[in-house]
């Protein structure tokens, strides 16, 4: 299948939340706002999200336009199929040319398997680009979700921004300042909006000032407050930065060897990359369990943090070998040449190594 001349990826932004969070209701008060023109929306079955106040007309088979430029269709069994189908009606003309695409999943989904899809399909990864994870979480029932379902908890990991729904329901008045403590523990530094307070808007959440924006947060929040965390589940997070720009050939020895050594355990590595041969242009890395999207090379960095930045997001994960290693081929001050050596030669001795 060919790509048209001179395609860009469209950006894709996964909504996602537990059963009765409120995605409907958010993404219908998304639709309205004028800047989600050229937005295509795709939803499990049409009949769950509630378009009776917006323009309706078919276009194409079960894709309908919106008032305001939006597109909507269904996801049928295949979710790869549909954006295949789409993507060659987008070419070729019949239906409008969508800029960006929403995926709204199941309240029981868990984003790893989507996510794995969109990366793991050769055409799909490179017509599409995964322009982060929205999670909506309801104030007056989240702390019990959270706490019973590990879907829930799952979809709250992967997030790059959280949506707080119905804080300002008076049922919610006591469990809302519990629960933002809660999403802080659970996953720290991710973009907290409140949706009752207006804060949900589409400049927030998609494209570069949203998903961008959340994963400098994170990535601060984790510098300032530590390196990583832990839950019940056995998912670890890990952050790892360094000043230096990284030579292309030691980056891809340490993402092999972290795909070799955690594979499918991997649920997600997100991050900017500097490397030597253009440390001005950073590079923007997806990966989701053993498989990583093609990284992708930015126009400029997004602030004036020029710091390489990851985040590893995976089951039993050895945070202390993770920064260790990554020291080791990121060339970090603290490792002197000869125990550099002995780790990069054998990465899983035990632990005597401190960064430093």
């Amino acid at each position: 299948m060919s790509v048209p001349a001179a395609a860009s990826p469209i950006p894709l932004v996964v909504l996602t939340g537990f059963l009765g969070a409120g995605k409907t209701t958010l993404l219908n008060r998304l639709l309205a706002d004028p800047s989600m023109s050229g937005t295509l929306v795709l939803v499990n079955e049409i009949g769950e999200i509630a378009l009776d106040h917006l323009f309706m007309e078919e276009v194409a088979g079960d894709v309908v336009a919106l008032s305001g430029g939006c597109l909507c269709c269904t996801v049928r069994s295949d979710l790869l199929a549909t954006l295949e189908d789409l993507l060659a009606r987008r070419d070729a003309g019949e239906i409008p040319a969508f800029e960006r695409v929403v995926l709204e999943t199941t309240g029981l989904a868990d984003p790893v398997p989507v996510l794995h899809s969109l990366v793991l399909h050769p055409y799909i990864a490179l017509r599409f680009t995964l322009d982060g994870v929205v999670t909506v979480v309801d104030a007056v029932n989240g702390l019990s979700t959270l706490e019973r379902f590990e879907e829930a908890r799952r979809q709250l990991f992967l997030s790059d921004a959280v949506v707080v729904t119905k804080t300002d329901m008076s049922a919610a008045a006591n469990s809302w300042p519990a629960l933002r403590a809660e999403i802080s523990r659970l996953a720290p530094g991710r973009l907290i909006l409140d949706a009752a307070r207006g804060e949900a808007v589409p400049a927030r959440l998609f494209g570069a000032s949203g998903a961008q924006a959340a994963d400098r947060e994170a990535l601060a929040a984790f510098a300032g407050e530590g390196t990583s965390t832990a839950h019940r589940d056995g998912v670890r997070t890990q952050v790892l930065w360094s000043d230096a720009a990284l030579p292309p050939q030691a980056f891809g020895m340490f993402t092999d060897l972290l795909r070799s050594q955690y594979g499918e355990k991997i649920l997600r590595l997100k991050g900017l990359v500097r490397t030597s041969e253009d440390p001005e242009r950073p590079v923007a890395i997806h990966g989701v369990q053993h498989i990583f999207h093609p990284p992708r090379r930015l126009p400029a960095w997004p602030d004036e943090d020029r710091r390489t930045r990851m985040v590893v997001i995976a089951q039993d994960l050895d945070t202390d070998l993770i920064t260790r290693l990554y020291d080791a081929f990121a060339g970090v001050p603290g490792l002197d040449a000869p125990d550099r050596t002995a780790l990069l030669e054998n990465p899983l001795a035990p632990p005597g190594l401190v960064r430093r």
